[in-house]
């Protein structure tokens, strides 16, 4: 049946109408069979994204053409996202190593870096920054490759996070200006200030992860669950967060689906919902004065779930 594959358009449109078939689930950097095929069939090829597409109709070698088949085979057999088949995917337009270390980079965050954080940042003066639960670096990573005066510190908890973190440091070449740091949220950065922290921690409930696809089970099940409703973590960068920002900084934070749960247990709070180009996706930006004057209520809330 494969026998009259032959260029590289041919592997794509197989790939993907194999992919349809098998009633894959796309979540890890594209929501789509035929932008995943391509991921999967140009890394396979160690083509770049952006190939002209003249090149489609490049013939594969019989070596290249049995490495991507078995590629597309595992991606529909064993339900491992693309990423970790080829060992890359990119990030606001950057590549990045990803294995099993890690997440899958695919947070909407990269928008934000992508356009500056505007407007957030458009009158604030940023020096550091901090990509707290950090998992493969990505988020920091781009934060100091789009912005080359900031000085970045990255951090989690988990030491095969922080070795692929460490990796993609090298590999974009930005060692002077990111630091890799092993903390338990802030616990190991005492006495260190930033003006901007930028978050994607877990936050996925326990019911939840039970449902997840076959694709989620490849993941450190670390970097995904946050207790009964999601927001175990999140509470806790909530509570600490205002005593390492500077006097005007700025708390980002990824919270998903548990936006909803978020908003009920601290109504309080002037969360401000971030918007994308395909709408809200569960990201509230707060500044560390609402962080103070609402101190109380989120501790309260923290101290109970602990």
């Amino acid at each position: 049946m494969t026998a009259e594959l032959a260029s590289i358009i041919d592997f794509i449109r197989y790939g993907a109408s194999r992919f349809s078939a098998a009633g894959l689930t796309f979540g890890h950097s594209h929501d789509n069979p035929i932008d995943e095929a391509t991921h999967l069939v140009l890394a396979g090829l160690h083509l770049p994204p952006d190939i002209p597409p003249a090149y489609g109709a490049g013939k594969l070698t019989a070596e290249e053409r049995g490495r991507v088949l078995a590629l597309i085979e595992r991606r529909v057999a064993e339900r491992v996202p693309v990423a970790y088949l080829v060992g890359e995917t990119w990030f606001a337009g950057l590549k990045f190593k990803s294995d099993r270390r890690a997440l899958v980079p695919r947070s909407p965050i990269a928008e934000l870096i992508e356009n500056g954080f505007s407007p957030w940042l458009d009158e604030r003066h940023v020096e550091r920054a901090l990509d707290l639960c950090t998992g493969s670096g990505c988020i920091g990573i781009a934060m100091a490759e789009y912005n080359p005066a900031w000085q970045v510190d990255i951090v989690d908890i988990s030491d095969e996070a922080l070795s692929l973190a460490r990796e993609n440091i090298a590999f974009q070449h930005v060692e002077g200006r990111v630091e890799a740091v092993k903390s338990d949220l802030f616990g190991a950065l005492a006495g260190r200030r930033y003006d901007l922290i930028v978050s994607n921690p877990p936050y996925v409930t326990e019911d939840e992860y039970a449902a997840l696809p076959g694709e989620y089970a490849h993941e450190p099940k670390l970097g995904l669950t946050s207790g009964e409703d999601g927001l175990d973590i999140c509470l806790r960068i909530l509570d600490q967060a205002a005593d390492y920002l500077s006097g005007d900084g700025l708390l980002i934070v990824e919270v998903g689906e548990s936006e909803r749960a978020l908003a009920a247990l601290l109504p309080e709070v002037p969360f401000v919902w971030l918007e994308f180009k395909v709408g809200q996706m569960g990201i509230f930006a707060l500044e560390r004065r609402d962080l103070v004057e609402h101190a109380a209520a989120i501790r309260a809330a923290a101290v109970a779930r602990a």
